[in-house]
């Protein structure tokens, strides 16, 4: 079926929705081990390749600092590829950012260290971190929504949780690179060159990426608000940017978007970045033994997070959010008790708990996100709530952690840290509404009367 035959809006495409998981999958697995392997090197290698210091908290420290540039370039991103993506589609500007997060990654692996060329290293190091930043900024919103919209009304939360699966992937297939090669290759190998090879591995998965990603359609829903905007221009209304659009009748749905991520994305980074740091530095334990629980730990992520989506199918977004928020809030104490007995299982046991939390938070996310937004404004919205989010919690994060730690040299303010991130979360689901079973189709105050134990998604006109 071509673009310009598009089944009907608010169906799912016989036979198609499966490749534009597929598509969506494989193309944020692609940015995320991109991001992710910046920040796995950040605490391992460029803290003393890129920024040398004779205290290793310090130079860690400074790598965190241009891996949270490539957080508040990500707003950015979303904006510009937000605005663009209501305006010209989805797929457009799906296959635009994983081009430019690629190329970044993969100019990574060629940059001279800061004991070749001095300054000019770290300088470099942060303009392509910014173009990634700015490139993973456009990428969630795109691949989320493109599954939204080509789904059905009923199993939405599934199909629209497999693109948050690349996030485990993309982590589980940087980490498990950078395994590898720890394990076949020497410490000195490593720092001179080995960590080079997983950026220039990029290479090669953005162009398997490419190849999945052109072949899938537009979203059928997107092709029939462009068509009915286009008739509205034509008899002469004014069409107002998106990004405009968003902040002038959305804000609520936009601030809903920044609580709902906010404790989700500070426990990710916790559980994974900066559980390299506290392994290695604080526990003085090889890089392996945080590696491989991570990579275990993310397996079982990727697993279970469909299984979440599916389940907020039949319970809601809310209840199912909820669960994950409450228990993060209390495993975070747990979690740095079990990660200080210094044995691996019980690391990996600590990290995968954590994880299965996070994934009942990740899982409804890309739902509930897209269902607050109308069609008009939904690439936008979700992208700004998204990405400010990213930078409020992600990616002060393990800059935070790390301060913490550095402080007090202790895991309690830390846990503190968390918990509060999860309670936030839990907060916002308190007030936001219910969206499960909405019609993308529709605009929200004609959405369907809610099914029985679901609360109704109520016109911006109706809220309180």
């Amino acid at each position: 079926m071509s673009e310009t035959t598009p089944a009907k809006p608010g169906e799912p495409r016989p036979g198609g929705i499966a490749r534009v998981v597929g598509a969506s999958l494989i193309g944020t697995t692609v940015e995320w081990y991109d991001f992710f392997l910046y920040g796995s090197a950040a605490a391992l290698v460029f803290n003393t390749l890129f920024f040398p210091s004779s205290d290793p908290l310090v130079g860690t420290l400074l790598a965190f600092m241009t891996y949270a540039i490539g957080f508040l370039a990500r707003p950015i991103g979303g904006m510009v590829f937000g605005h663009y993506g209501d305006r010209i589609g989805r797929k457009k500007l799906l296959v635009l950012s994983l081009l430019m997060m690629g190329g970044a990654t993969f100019a990574m692996g060629l940059l001279p260290t800061y004991g070749s060329i001095g300054v000019g290293a770290p300088i470099l190091l942060t303009v392509l971190r910014l173009i990634q930043g700015f490139a993973l900024g456009g990428e969630w919103g795109g691949a989320v929504l493109i599954v939204s919209e080509h789904g059905g009304d009923k199993h939405r939360g599934f199909w629209a949780s497999w693109p948050q699966c690349g996030v485990p992937a993309g982590n589980l297939l940087a980490t498990a690179v950078l395994a590898v090669l720890a394990s076949v290759q020497s410490e000195a190998v490593f720092q001179s060159w080995g960590w080079r090879i997983p950026f220039l591995l990029s290479g090669v998965l953005v162009l398997i990426g490419l190849w999945i990603r052109v072949s899938v359609s537009e979203s059928p829903v997107f092709l029939a608000a462009q068509a009915k905007a286009e008739a509205a221009v034509a008899e002469g209304v004014e069409e107002k940017p998106p990004v405009v659009e968003v902040f002038r009748r959305s804000w609520r749905e936009v601030l809903g978007a920044i609580g709902v991520r906010f404790g989700e994305n500070i426990s990710y980074y916790v559980l994974t970045s900066f559980l390299l740091v506290y392994v290695t530095t604080h526990l003085d334990l090889p890089k392996s033994t945080a590696l491989n629980a991570v990579l275990i730990a993310s397996a079982v992520h990727f697993v279970t997070i469909p299984l979440w989506g599916a389940l907020s199918d039949r319970l809601g977004r809310k209840p199912v959010t909820m669960i994950g928020a409450v228990g993060m809030a209390a495993w975070a104490f747990a979690f740095f008790s079990l990660v200080d007995t210094r044995s691996f299982a019980v690391i990996t046991l600590s990290v995968t708990v954590g994880l299965l939390l996070h994934g009942a938070m990740y899982g409804p996310q890309a739902a509930f996100i897209s269902e607050m937004f109308d069609t008009e404004v939904r690439y936008s919205g979700a992208s700004v709530g998204s990405q400010l989010a990213s930078i409020l919690a992600g990616a002060l994060a393990p800059i935070i952690a790390v301060e913490l730690l550095r402080q007090y040299g202790s895991s309690t303010p830390i846990a503190l840290y968390l918990s509060a991130a999860a309670l936030v979360t839990a907060l916002t689901v308190l007030v936001v509404k219910e969206t499960r079973g909405r019609d993308l189709t529709r605009p929200a105050k004609a959405s369907p009367p809610a099914r029985k134990g679901q609360e109704p998604v109520l016109a911006r006109g109706d809220r309180a």
